[in-house]
């Protein structure tokens, strides 16, 4: 089912649908175990294991999971999650209207120029259509300097660093209007 549709003017539409744990784990399982989402902490999982995360996360009533597509074809993974309730409990200052998001683009032998802003663009466009989001948190590793540039540019603030059981992340935050200010022009 499809939840969230937007358009980038130069690389034209993205979408978010439900993901199916069992049916979608050997796609899932080849984008997570490639070394490109070394960050993704799942390098020795099996395609079983990929789809009990999955499940685990379909499941959980502050979790949830989606398969993004572009164009018409699977492209990247998207997760939503409550962060009062799951990742950074009682790790930082918790706020109502608070959404975890974290995503992932699928590896190709062909990068497109933008194609990750496009992602994530979409990703915060379909997280603050909800009115009762106020801001995003993310926690990736720290060492991604990869990512924490990407957030900047789309108006993540850094919080700072927060020791996670797996990971040393660096928290940061991004609020409704500094989405729209860095991204204008970008689906809102």
């Amino acid at each position: 089912m499809t939840v969230h549709t937007s358009r980038d003017p130069v690389l034209g539409e993205f979408t978010l649908r439900t993901l199916d744990p069992e049916g979608h784990a050997p796609l899932l399982h080849r984008w997570v175990t490639h070394p490109k989402a070394a960050f993704w902490l799942m390098q020795g999982a099996d395609v079983a294991q990929v789809a009990t995360e999955y499940r685990r996360i379909a499941d959980h009533p502050h979790h949830d999971a989606y398969l993004g597509w572009h164009e018409g074809a699977p492209a990247f993974l998207a997760e939503r999650y409550d962060p009062a309730h799951v990742e950074l409990v009682g790790r930082y200052d918790a706020r109502p209207g608070d959404v975890g998001m974290h995503f992932l683009c699928a590896p190709t032998e062909t990068p497109v120029h933008g194609f990750t802003q496009a992602v994530i663009t979409t990703v915060l466009d379909w997280i603050f259509a909800d009115p009762v989001t106020q801001r995003v948190v993310v926690e990736p590793d720290i060492r991604n300097t990869a990512v924490h540039a990407l957030n900047a540019a789309v108006g993540f603030q850094v919080v700072g660093p927060v020791d996670l059981p797996e990971k040393t992340a660096l928290l940061s935050t991004c609020t409704r209007a500094a989405f729209r200010a860095a991204t204008q022009g970008a689906p809102a």
